[in-house]
């Protein structure tokens, strides 16, 4: 179709020719309402921008004197976090002395990990920065 017959088509129409890709040989072009065209894209765009979030980085911090029920409650805010698909940083961080033993707090993030075993993956192995020891997990 020529260009002026497009033209007159759209006319016709009551509606507008707009060009989809002009790159191609011979352009692309398509008889739309432009106010619609656009604000279907408008839609398009936001719904992709809605799930295409990116997770965002959690943190639970641990001391290394948890008790176990405190532990359990903290699990369970971890796990609610992962399964919103967030990620989290899991950190132990150590109080004056607890600094001379450092293998309580690898001892301790091994035990979270197979806690959480069945819900995530450790996406950073456990790292010391200053008197944190910390690990980042994902969901499965």
């Amino acid at each position: 179709m020529t260009r002026a017959e497009a033209l007159k088509a759209a006319e016709d129409a009551g509606v507008d020719l707009v060009e989809i890709s002009a790159a191609a040989n011979p352009p692309v072009v398509k008889i739309v309402d432009w106010g619609k065209f656009q604000y279907q894209k408008m839609k398009e765009l936001q719904k992709n921008r809605k799930t295409n979030k990116q997770g965002e980085l959690k943190q639970m911090r641990f001391g290394l004197k948890i008790g176990q029920g405190d532990l359990d409650i903290k699990l369970r805010k971890i796990r609610g976090f992962l399964g919103e698909g967030h990620k989290v940083r899991i950190q132990i961080f150590y109080r004056g002395r607890e600094m001379a033993h450092k293998e309580l707090g690898f001892e301790m993030i091994e035990r979270i990990i197979t806690l959480l075993e069945d819900d995530a993956i450790l996406e950073q192995k456990p790292q010391m920065a200053g008197r944190n020891l910390s690990i980042v997990v994902r969901s499965k």
